[in-house]
């Protein structure tokens, strides 16, 4: 019984290193179809999915073509619209990272006022364990995952401890880097955008639906019912009657006809005075 088992699993062996070599020599589909050219010999191969067997790449001349969402360690994105980091030394990153691996040093201006931009900002590379939990939650997309896998040095320190120069790629690096993902982010933003915008649009329009409505109400308000009209006008009668039919016209409301009427008295008892005064002049004379 072990026999026949350890020949059918050489046999297997066999048909696969067959199936490796057909397929190494054979045209259509090639190992080298949709692959990049590069300089003294190199190549890049991006093996197709119709393509079976095992190839075998003559690193570091032939390599395969990365996944898109292949991550390494991170790097810094800059913008190169705003002419400035992405990165605003919040040190977010810096607290969820598992290993600690990362450091950063907010800047400041003249005045020693702290600024929203690092000074300094440093990854170990040998620590980083490529979890991406910094890209996941970094509020202004300003780290993502790098390709560079290629990080060989003789010296650990201070070799694998890249700081914020070696760090930071333009946008545009991570654009062809991540074709996909970045595709959906600018989407994402767009549509972010095109919400804020109509909902500041719908504010404004309800702010102006009701300083309308406040408008209408105040000038409602301002004017009189019939029933205050004839309520004034009883009270204006009494105020005639007692001032022995003297009329005050008013203008300004209760409170006016009531100063009205008080200068009315006032003026009546003045008229009074200057006749007593006057009889009691001619009586004396």
């Amino acid at each position: 019984m072990f026999g026949t088992g350890l020949l059918k699993g050489l046999g297997i062996t066999l048909k696969h290193a067959m199936d490796t070599f057909a397929d190494d020599r054979q045209n259509v589909p090639s190992r080298y179809q949709d692959s990049v050219k590069g300089g003294n010999g190199r190549r890049v191969i991006d093996q197709p999915i119709t393509q079976e067997g095992i190839l075998t790449i003559q690193y570091p001349e032939e390599r395969r073509l990365l996944p898109e969402r292949f991550r390494y360690i991170p790097m810094l994105i800059w913008d190169t619209q705003a002419n400035e980091d992405k990165c605003t030394a919040c040190g977010i990153c810096a607290k969820v990272c598992p290993p600690q691996c990362i450091w950063i040093v907010r800047d400041m201006d003249a005045n020693g006022k702290p600024v929203a931009r690092p000074a300094e900002f440093y990854i170990d590379a040998a620590v980083c364990m490529s979890c991406s939990f910094c890209v996941e939650f970094c509020p202004f997309d300003a780290i993502k995952m790098n390709h560079d896998f290629e990080l060989a040095v003789y010296d650990r320190y201070p070799q694998l401890v890249y700081d914020k120069a070696e760090l930071t790629v333009p946008v545009e690096y991570y654009a062809a880097l991540w074709p996909t993902q970045f595709a959906a982010e600018e989407e994402a933003k767009r549509q972010k955008e095109a919400e804020d915008k109509a909902k500041a649009e719908a504010k404004a329009k309800a702010d102006a639906e009701k300083a309308a409505k406040a408008a209408i109400a105040s000038a409602a308000a301002a004017k009189p019912t019939p029933a205050v009209v004839e309520a004034k006008a009883t009270a204006t009668g009494d105020a005639i009657a007692s001032n022995g039919g003297v009329v005050v016209a008013s203008a300004d409301g209760g409170a006016s006809d009531e100063a009205a009427a008080k200068k009315a008295r006032l003026d009546e008892l003045k008229r009074k005075a200057a006749e007593t005064a006057k009889k009691r002049k001619e009586g004396g004379a």
